[in-house]
């Protein structure tokens, strides 16, 4: 059985995430500043400030300081803002403006090889910063080791599952400017409740229920579980729920993308 043309993918994707790669490394020391510096003011704000105020936090039968449960939420924030950005804002500014998609698709490189390879671009974008942030975490004594390491490979299934959310977001939006609808809408929401700041326990129940909708409620359940070194049976379920969010977005993403550029 012949495979409809947008979703005929091969290896060749890889190439596209060479190119990207190629222009990352130019400037690649701006690149890296932020996930440097994002976790030094979050620090600075929420250990100076709020976390002396606070206190300590029940989380999983145990009392943790409010910075250490704030940090994870760091980490998936970063997780989510790498991927979704580069796969809506700069993915568009390529489609659009810089016509880099019409260019490869000139080439033997098909559209679903072209989207994909901006999705796991934007994963691998998520991973280097989460890598970055975790290096100035851990000099803080915030994250648990050995279980922390596996941060890592999880900010990938975090990376491809909301960079093809902001992929398919690409695929719909007529103009730049119309991406602050997803994010006020979207993005926004995942922030502030999420269980980032707050147990979501604190939420009346019929809020609780729809944070649990969330994406990024799972990815901060999943990376507070490895920061803290606490695994509980219900992890397994979060990954599952990250995994079925990527699975139902990317061809969303690929069909809208393909109706935009080629129908």
């Amino acid at each position: 059985m012949k495979i409809w043309a947008p979703f005929n993918i091969s290896w060749l994707f890889w190439r596209v995430w060479q190119r990207n790669l190629i222009v990352y490394r130019r400037i690649w020391k701006v690149n890296f500043l932020p996930p440097l510096l994002e976790p030094l003011f979050y620090l600075l704000a929420f250990g100076m400030g709020l976390s002396s105020l606070i206190g300590e936090i029940s989380y999983a039968g145990k009392e943790v300081s409010y910075l250490a449960f704030i940090t994870p939420a760091i980490l998936a924030i970063n997780m989510m803002y790498n991927a979704f950005f580069e796969t809506s804002y700069a993915s568009f500014v390529r489609m659009y403006y810089q016509k880099t998609f019409d260019a490869m698709m000139a080439t033997p490189l098909s559209l679903g090889e072209v989207i994909t390879a901006e999705i796991v671009w934007g994963a691998t974008k998520s991973v280097i910063a989460t890598a970055l942030m975790l290096a100035v975490l851990s000099c803080f004594g915030l994250v648990h080791y050995p279980t922390g390491l596996l941060i890592l490979p999880l900010s990938f299934l975090g990376g491809i599952a909301f960079g093809a959310v902001g992929m398919f977001f690409t695929g719909i939006v007529p103009t730049i400017d119309m991406f602050n609808l997803p994010i006020f809408l979207f993005i926004t929401p995942m922030f502030l409740f999420s269980g980032t700041f707050f147990p979501i326990a604190n939420l009346p129940p019929w809020a609780q229920k729809l944070a649990l909708a969330l994406p990024l409620t799972h990815l901060v359940q999943i990376t507070r579980q490895l920061c803290l070194g606490i695994l509980e049976a219900g992890l397994w379920l979060n990954l599952a729920y990250l995994l079925v969010f990527f699975l139902l977005f990317f061809p969303l993403a690929v069909i809208v993308m393909h109706r935009r550029l080629v129908q």
